[in-house]
């Protein structure tokens, strides 16, 4: 059978990544195992099991990584305000990222929203023009909240939202950020929403729910209400999976408007 032909079908390069990125989305992480499993091995009914360990963000960093993040941690503590906190993240040269990067991506909208949009890391147009979220994903992000009435140019902060990426830095070829870089990120991110203080996080993405619950899966995340950084968080597919999966635009609809609803009760 030819190489690029799976069961009568033309699998071309764009296509098998298509369908790479919804396994993934959907959660998959282990295609194929090492060694076979017997599934009818199953055991005894009655046996006891142990608790699942909490989920750990595991790093790779090695010795230079502990002094790295901790001198993250000083300079974000040491931040009195966003824009003393954007000139610490920006000069901090901790993360190998900065070196590639052309443009630092610190923030956009209004900083006095009510909500708060974490998203994942710069693309190659974010990186152009050093704003989170104003690719094609960004585009659609703004048509998706202007539908229940927000924007990031709102003067309003009970109009407006702040847009926020987990890594201020590009990743080359827009690949995932590595648990080493999101530990490094994290002390200013968090230092960030407490500045902002929002009333509500959007996490919109896996990165995003890696960074603040230590899980992926957005598929099976989405939609259900958790607690990220202290505050309600609601986490929502990556406009970009929109953009890849038009039929899953249906279900980001109906947690938008659980987003509009969230922000009436909390109003009142």
């Amino acid at each position: 059978m030819d190489d690029a032909t799976y069961q009568g079908f033309d699998l071309d390069a764009e296509t098998a990544l298509a369908l790479l990125d919804w396994q993934l989305e959907m959660g998959v992480d282990v295609p194929v195992m090492d060694a076979p499993v017997d599934r009818f091995d199953l055991p005894a009914r009655n046996a006891p099991t142990a608790a699942p360990p909490p989920p750990v963000l595991k790093l790779s960093g090695g010795d230079d990584l502990a002094p790295r993040v901790a001198e993250a941690e000083a300079l974000a503590r040491s931040a009195g305000s966003l824009d003393a906190l954007a000139a610490a993240q920006e000069a901090f040269d901790g993360i190998e990222l900065k070196k590639g990067a052309r443009n630092f991506c610190f923030a956009d909208g209004n900083p006095k929203a009510r909500v708060l949009i974490l998203g994942e890391a710069p693309g190659d147009e974010e990186d152009r023009q050093g704003r989170p979220f104003v690719g094609r994903a960004g585009q659609l992000l703004d048509r998706m909240f202007a539908a229940i009435g927000l924007a990031r140019d709102a003067v309003d902060a009970e109009r407006a939202i702040y847009i926020v990426n987990v890594l201020t830095w590009r990743p080359p070829g827009n690949r995932d950020p590595s648990p080493d870089e999101i530990a490094v990120s994290l002390p200013f991110l968090r230092r960030h929403i407490e500045l902002a203080a929002p009333d509500l996080i959007v996490l919109m993405g896996n990165i995003p729910c890696q960074a603040a619950l230590e899980k992926r899966g957005i598929l099976r995340l989405r939609g259900q209400w958790v607690q990220a950084f202290g505050r309600p968080a609601l986490p929502m597919a990556h406009p970009a999976y929109l953009l890849r999966n038009p039929a899953a635009k249906r279900e980001a609809w109906g947690d938008l408007l659980s987003l509009a609803e969230r922000l009436d009760s909390l109003s009142v």
